[in-house]
């Protein structure tokens, strides 16, 4: 798994209100009933982040890490992948998601993030839509931004690099890539090697590889990645608000 149970995110580098936050039941258009944490700032921003979590689903870390968000300004509803399979909750760390994982697909995330985006246009007046997601989850994010979802952008930490290998040459949306160089995972080469695909197909794609940073190393008890942290904050804050400023423009 990507964090330690006891874990918890790092703050944004400017902390504002949050005007309020708690759990909620999302419907997909396949008739999916799922678990969801939304949090809403005090003064809205206008963007909203669909939020990916890793491997354990709607873990305390994600709930956390909305009002994180929020707290940065962005509506954020975070989602978990089991709704299918093992019904409407958020998890905890006795989850067995080595046994639920393997049944969900693309396709399944998909329709699930097509739900939370809808909600936040809906619901909270969201005109630009991001997808963030960490591990599996940035993967998911990633590969996102070959869909239909009308997506601003898509940021993804420490992905699974064949979730994005498999679309290269449908991404559309502009793709975030924050890149632990010390992974034991993957190998940064490996998202270096992605990112000029993507560029040589016309994507627009950043990417920012953390020499020496661990794996999961969004999480405010590592205290020596303290820099990283804020610049990985630094990095979306900035690509949320230039992708919002193309959506503008482009409405």
């Amino acid at each position: 798994m990507c964090h330690d149970p006891s874990s918890r995110p790092p703050a944004p580098p400017v902390i504002g209100e949050v005007a309020g936050s708690g759990p909620l039941e999302l419907i997909a258009s396949d008739g999916n009933h799922f678990a969801a944490f939304e949090a809403v700032p005090a003064v809205p921003s206008g963007v909203g982040v669909v939020l990916l979590p890793d491997i354990r689903g709607l873990h305390p870390f994600y709930v956390a890490l909305t009002e994180r968000f929020a707290e940065a300004g962005l509506t954020t509803v975070a989602m978990d992948y089991f709704g299918r399979t093992n019904g409407v909750s958020q998890r905890d760390d006795m989850f067995d998601w080595q046994a639920e994982l393997p049944k969900v697909t693309p396709e399944h995330v998909r329709e699930d993030v097509r739900a939370c985006a809808d909600r936040l246009r809906a619901e909270h007046g969201v005109t630009s839509v991001l997808t963030l997601g960490f591990c599996y989850g940035g993967g998911h994010s990633w590969r996102l931004g070959a869909s239909d979802l009308g997506l601003a952008g898509c940021v993804g930490f420490y992905g699974r690099a064949v979730l994005l290998a498999e679309v290269v040459e449908q991404v559309t949306s502009p793709l975030l890539m924050l890149i632990a160089g010390a992974d034991h995972v993957t190998p940064a080469e490996t998202f270096i090697d992605l990112r000029d695909r993507l560029a040589a197909h016309g994507a627009d794609v950043e990417l920012q590889v953390y020499d020496g940073a661990p794996h999961s190393f969004f999480d405010r008890s590592y205290a020596e990645w303290q820099e990283v942290c804020d610049d990985a904050w630094t990095q979306i804050l900035a690509f949320a608000g230039r992708t919002a400023a193309a959506t503008e423009v482009t409405a």
